[in-house]
């Protein structure tokens, strides 16, 4: 999973026309400790997709921008837009992020 460091990789990012997955997260936060624990075994079964991490922290207003309010979540951009966001009480097992991510990518 590929960090983003700035504002303008972000948006270049999410201007694919291919969907790409980001996951937002801070070094603070236990759930996004606890995702990190089960998020491997998602990344290889949706291998064909693009995976990036922001921390909210780090690259200030872009959360807010994409109504992010808990972390971690799982957003799905396409074409500069967002087309999916799994926020952060449906984020806590791999289950659900799987089945997220199913719905939304087929």
């Amino acid at each position: 999973m590929e960090a983003i460091k700035t504002e303008e990789q972000f948006y270049e990012i999410i201007d694919s026309p291919e969907p790409v997955i980001i996951k937002f997260y801070a070094d603070w936060c236990p759930d996004c400790k606890r995702m990190d624990m089960f998020i491997g075994d998602i990344l290889e079964e949706f291998n064909n997709y693009k995976w990036y991490e922001i921390n909210s922290d780090e690259v200030k207003g872009i959360a807010e921008k994409y109504e992010v309010m808990g972390i971690p979540s799982i957003l799905i951009f396409k074409d500069g837009e967002k087309k999916a966001h799994q926020h952060s009480a449906y984020t806590k097992t791999p289950e659900s992020v799987t089945e997220f991510l199913h719905q939304q990518l087929g």
